[in-house]
């Protein structure tokens, strides 16, 4: 099945220049329709109120009040969340990070600083082919 680029990615960091990268990121790789949100307190609002309507997350790791991991967890926590592919972004690749995102059920893992082969890469072996 084709991956549609018209599905509603949810990209969350809590520094605005992260976040207009990403969408730039995106952007080049035909993703347009980009949602964003600065915490996982207001990425879990926005993905309760589109009710699962997301086909993809791209969160930091390192935010306030709510960082990436906790945001993780509530997701997969969520019956109506919980099939949303999620991938973790972090400037840090220690191996404690990496185990303790598997264990919290990350579909795959970013380290910064990245490009759009890098991120083309992870949505690939997340999403399928595109």
């Amino acid at each position: 099945m084709a991956v549609d680029k018209n599905m509603n990615v949810l990209i969350v960091d809590d520094y605005k220049t992260m976040l207009r990268i990403i969408r730039n990121l995106l952007r080049q790789l035909g993703f347009e329709n980009v949602d964003e949100a600065t915490d996982g307190t207001q990425a879990l609002e926005k993905l309760k109120e589109g009710g699962g309507n997301f086909g993809l997350v791209i969160s930091d790791w390192n935010m306030e009040p709510m960082t990436g991991i906790e945001l993780l967890r509530h997701v997969r926590a969520d019956d109506k969340l919980k099939h949303i592919p999620f991938i973790m972004v972090t400037a840090e690749s220690k191996s404690e990070n990496v185990i303790a995102a598997k264990e919290a059920g990350v579909s795959n893992y970013i380290v910064k600083p990245f490009n759009a082969d890098t991120l083309k890469s992870k949505m690939v072996s997340v999403l399928g082919d595109f």
